[in-house]
């Protein structure tokens, strides 16, 4: 006999557990299946949260060891890390937050279980563990079982010398050297914390720069950036073969123009990017379809083929984001409910915690320039932003794009100090289509690093900066 309810989501990640929560709220009877022994997902237990943890302390540690006798407090070659205690901190960072995920489905009374879930028709999931077996029947399902690592066809992650974002996270002790095969966020985010702990770091990418998808003026400040701080940057090249040796691995790589080099390191990070986790889900089972590239179709309620299976998240289309996903969890809790929810995909932020920071939202100058909209751009740099100045974080600048006939904001990129919270001023004007010349009117507090915002305003409005 099957259990009942309203709604099963599959994968508790920050799209999971947040449509189980909004469900919840909105009267329905939820469950949520999990596969692994905490919730959370990749995010909380071998993403986000902990990568960020380790990259706050790499920063604490650099900046102690770099800037502090700037600032008269002793520090210097004397600084010792002790790596273990360090993730230790990481380690406890991930308890306390999955801690508060499972706090957060007992007080939704949401039913939870642990074990592999898959489809035995459209209609029935069955949740397998060690020790039993669970159908469940439910009126809706929410796919939302996120990514994995993905890796080039030739070397294969063996989680040993060739390591994935989740193995780099847990070394047991901070490597001499390591190799990045790819350029993009988790690339570049790894690389700044072991470069800051004195890692020899060599980043490979593909792409003409790093941050491909990013703004071409804030990709090429990132890569100047992280070069002082000692990474070594090799763009336009790709990655032939890998061969693992007893201590090291050796990378075979080749430029565009057939000039070839090899690495040698102890260690080779493969962060070219992650793919849907939709292997084992038993939707050939169903009438579920995927694309080539193994994600799941939807429609723009977020629907399945099978009109009661939803899927969210990294396994649909769309930017692999972990607050992408839980809006789009939200969405289809209030689409089930009746209401009339919305995703505007477009204003969707960016953020790069690397330092300095970068976060990025709307349109960049080639796409509008492919898109022939005229557009105007205002900058502001940093080094004239008082509380950069004073805080020591003067690196970088506020850039932002407005149309030229309307004044519009189409476009706002940021790299310096707490980017990823400035952003979101940028995301509230343009969400209700704020000109540069509204921002540069509000009144911004003094000193605060949200003034740069305003400047590079009043500098899309009429070039009028007051501080430059």
């Amino acid at each position: 006999m099957a259990e009942r309810f309203d709604v099963l989501v599959i994968g508790s990640g920050p799209g999971g557990y947040v449509a189980a929560i909004r469900c919840a709220q909105l009267g329905m009877k939820v469950a949520i299946a999990e596969r692994y022994a905490t919730l959370g997902g990749t995010c909380l237990n071998v993403g986000c949260i902990p990568s960020k943890a380790l990259l706050d302390v790499s920063e604490q540690y650099y900046r102690a060891r770099t800037r502090f006798s700037l600032y008269g407090i002793e520090g210097g070659d004397g600084l010792q890390i002790h790596w273990n205690k360090s993730v230790e901190y990481k380690d406890k960072v991930v308890q306390r937050i999955t801690s508060g995920v499972d706090f957060l489905m007992r007080k939704n009374k949401i039913t939870v279980y642990h074990g592999h879930a898959s489809f035995l028709s459209n209609e029935i999931v069955r949740i397998q563990s060690d020790d039993q077996s669970i159908d469940v029947q439910a009126r809706h399902y929410i796919i939302a079982t996120g990514s994995k690592p993905a890796t080039l066809p030739n070397i294969p992650i063996d989680k040993k010398r060739i390591i994935s974002s989740t193995e780099a996270l847990s070394l047991t002790k901070i490597p001499s050297r390591i190799v990045v095969i790819g350029g993009g966020v988790i690339g570049v985010e790894m690389g700044s914390i072991f470069a800051r702990l004195g890692t020899e770091v060599t980043i490979v990418e593909f792409q003409p720069r790093i941050l491909p998808g990013m703004d071409d003026d804030i990709s090429r400040e990132l890569e100047r950036q992280l070069k002082k701080l000692g990474i070594t940057i090799h763009t336009r090249m790709g990655v032939q073969s890998a061969k693992v040796h007893a201590r090291s691995v050796t990378i075979e790589a080749e430029s565009l123009r057939g000039e070839r080099q090899t690495f040698k390191a102890p260690l080779c990070l493969m962060a070219i990017g992650r793919r849907p986790y939709t292997d084992g889900l038993g939707l050939e089972n169903t009438d579920v379809v995927l694309d080539p590239r193994k994600r799941i179709e939807v429609n723009e309620h977020l629907q399945t083929k099978v009109p009661h299976i939803f899927a969210i998240g990294d396994v649909i289309r769309g930017p692999m984001l972990a607050h992408k996903a839980e809006e789009e969890g939200i969405y289809v809790a209030e689409y089930i409910a009746g209401q009339k929810p919305h995703i505007h995909y477009h204003l969707i932020p960016t953020a790069v915690y690397t330092s300095p920071e970068v976060a990025a939202v709307g349109w960049t100058e080639k796409q509008l320039r492919e898109k022939q909209i005229p557009f105007k751009a205002g900058t502001f740099n940093y080094r004239a932003n008082g509380r950069a100045v004073a805080s020591d974080h003067d690196h970088g600048f506020v850039k932002i794009l407005a149309d030229a006939r309307t004044d519009e904001v189409l476009g706002v990129h940021i790299i310096g100090p707490k980017a990823s919270e400035l952003i979101h001023e940028a995301v509230v004007a343009m969400e209700f289509r704020a000109s540069a010349e509204d921002i540069a009117r509000i009144c911004h507090a003094h000193p605060t690093y949200a003034e740069a915002v305003r400047e590079a305003s009043l500098d899309a409005t009429d070039h009028r900066p007051i501080h430059m």
